[in-house]
């Protein structure tokens, strides 16, 4: 058989079919299309925003913490003190307990301070202790270093960072719970239309 002889070979071809782009999709409704975009602005937040805010966060916290550093380094000074009393075990919120006892230690200018001090443990009254102390002789604790502002920079970035990605996915929960209840609803509306129909076809 020659070309000739198959159906319609000598009219003109049908034109060509192309199927639909994804985006003029007869069956994507307007909720799909709002869900997409949606889902892509998430995605620019978590790709672009994400790494800015806990940048930021973290170099703020850093850059904070810096100052209190040099500020603290800057305000006390260590001096060597004497042990007045026996040391007393205090319970502490982040330790199991903390040892306090009464110190005495001598000023620059040459006056004697008294104060009460944590010491570190196997100390006993009359033993020589390093403490802290600010300009007008009250005892501190020791200045904050510069590993600790390092490890609060990490983790306030670390904790905004979290809290980015889990604010973007709540975000798209949150559209696609709204969605969905108007899509059923619209569905709802719908088969009230279309189940009519369908049952007269079985009544018959």
């Amino acid at each position: 058989m020659s070309a000739q002889d198959w159906p319609h070979a000598s009219g003109p071809c049908p034109p060509h079919q192309e199927h639909p782009s994804k985006g003029t999709n007869p069956l994507r409704r307007p909720s799909d299309r709002i869900e997409n975009w949606f889902f892509r602005f998430l995605m620019l937040v978590l790709v672009i925003g994400l790494p800015v805010a806990s940048v930021r966060a973290g170099l703020t916290a850093y850059q904070s913490q810096v100052r209190a550093v040099h500020a603290q380094t800057a305000e006390r000074h260590q001096v060597s003190a004497r042990l007045t009393s026996q040391p007393r075990a205090v319970p502490s919120r982040f330790e199991d307990t903390t040892l306090w006892a009464r110190v005495r230690w001598t000023e620059r200018d040459g006056r004697q301070r008294t104060g009460t001090a944590s010491v570190p443990e196997g100390r006993t009254a009359g033993s020589a202790v390093w403490i802290w102390v600010d300009r007008q002789g009250r005892v501190e604790p020791a200045p904050m270093s510069p590993e600790a502002a390092t490890t609060t920079g990490w983790l306030v970035g670390g904790t905004t960072a979290v809290a980015v990605a889990m604010a973007a996915f709540a975000a798209h929960a949150g559209m696609r719970l709204v969605l969905d209840r108007r899509r059923y609803a619209q569905w709802d509306t719908e088969w009230d239309v279309v189940e009519p129909v369908w049952s007269a076809r079985f009544r018959r």
